[in-house]
């Protein structure tokens, strides 16, 4: 019964944003860099953050304060910053803030060494900055936020257990929710960076307390697909000496939804798809064949995303 109010919350927070995005003229425009043709609502993904607060709502603790103020740090800058911009220096330092609450939450210091922890602060934000620039076609952000937890509430339920369950139900309602006005032709709105940093920032806390639970690192593959496309992508536009922070089209989905005129949502279906197979067989084969299975996955998807150059030249 609690997940049917939560439900019905959500679809009103977002219906209310809508009408807020419209007074104020929230908007995204597109150019000659976008996936998208038509001016659309941007930030709908501010129901990631409504969601944690009714977690939060429901579950209060210590633990679950300190998760709320890492991400409202998190949605608050980039929701700033899809309204009015903001400068790179000024979002790390919010991002680096953001970290430290989700840290403090692990229990993460005090326990790892300073370098472990460095190191843990560049990679948890590169996946933040990666989920965001993957948002780009109808339903990838949503989806592929599926994709994570819904593996994650299996070895949650089936293997180890490393969080209560509405920790991980909470997004996923709020995902479906979104992929509700998401999921189309033509999108009733977009996440907007408050979204897919905001949905991040859950999605690597998640992935934090499953590392330190199990003790191991193996479960970074719930990224694997998303992680192949931005390194390979970084590494494409640095051999091409462009500035990998400005925004570009050389990301192997926006080849296929901008250069092959491939359906969003059928873009956003492959990548859905593909990182629940390697999750799959992450959870099915770790235990016999150990990294040897997260080589073979990522060997296999670096070769997939080769097949973008092809795609290029064709065009």
């Amino acid at each position: 019964m609690i997940y049917l109010l939560v439900i019905a919350l959500l679809f009103v927070a977002e219906l209310l944003y809508f009408r807020i995005a419209d007074k104020y003229n929230i908007i995204d425009k597109p150019n000659e860099r976008s996936s998208h043709t038509r001016i659309t609502l941007r930030g709908g993904g501010i129901i990631y953050w409504v969601a944690a607060l009714l977690y939060v709502l429901f579950n209060p603790s210590e633990t679950a304060g300190w998760f709320l103020a890492g991400i409202t740090l998190m949605a608050g800058v980039s929701f700033w910053d899809d309204i009015k911009g903001l400068g790179q220096k000024i979002r790390l330092l919010f991002h680096l803030l953001a970290m430290t609450c989700a840290f403090y939450l692990a229990n993460v210091f005090g326990v790892y060494p300073w370098w472990a922890i460095v190191i843990g602060y560049i990679v948890f934000i590169g996946i933040v900055n990666a989920y965001n620039f993957m948002d780009g076609v109808n339903g990838i952000t949503g989806l592929y936020t599926l994709a994570i937890l819904l593996p994650m509430i299996y070895v949650n339920n089936c293997v180890r257990s490393f969080t209560e369950n509405d920790f991980l139900l909470f997004p996923l309602l709020a995902s479906v929710v979104f992929l509700f006005f998401n999921f189309r032709k033509r999108a009733m709105c977009f996440a907007g960076d408050v979204g897919s940093v905001g949905i991040a920032f859950w999605i690597e806390t998640l992935l934090l307390l499953l590392i330190i639970k199990t003790q191991n690192l193996i479960w970074i593959g719930f990224l694997l697909v998303y992680g192949v496309d931005t390194v390979c992508t970084i590494l494409h536009r640095l051999y091409l000496k462009q500035n990998i922070m400005e925004a570009h089209r050389l990301h192997f989905y926006q080849i296929l939804a901008n250069e092959c005129k491939m359906d969003h949502r059928k873009v956003s279906l492959i990548y859905f798809t593909t990182q629940l197979i390697c999750s799959a067989l992450l959870i099915t084969l770790y235990p016999t064949l150990g990294w040897w299975i997260f080589l073979v996955l990522a060997v296999t998807l670096v070769a997939i995303y080769g097949m973008k150059f092809r795609l290029i030249k064709q065009k």
